[in-house]
């Protein structure tokens, strides 16, 4: 009566190449802050903004994954309430 959900997991490969993608991006920030021409404080104020950044990009992604997550449950309990409602009634009694 119910579909059953899929639950979707990243492979291992996704995985590591989400990783290694992070690692090369921050990498590359922080050698291009390191060579470039300017004084310490203009560094590290790149470095301080990129850092605030990575941050607020990693509290923004939970952010959206706990209010997916949310919807989710939330949707599934409806789902069993609906399927209880319509598996107790019965059409033919009288009101």
């Amino acid at each position: 009566m119910s579909d059953p959900q899929v639950k979707q997991q990243n492979t291992g490969a996704y995985y590591g190449q989400a990783v290694a993608s992070f690692v090369v991006a921050i990498s590359a920030t922080a050698v291009g802050i390191f060579y470039i021409e300017a004084s310490g404080w203009v560094r590290a104020f790149m470095a301080i903004s990129v850092l605030y950044l990575t941050t607020s990009c990693f509290t923004l992604a939970k952010v959206i994954r706990d209010k997916q997550e949310a919807g989710q449950i939330v949707s599934r309990v409806d789902q069993a309430r609906l399927e209880k409602m319509l598996a107790e009634h019965d059409p033919f009694t009288k009101l």
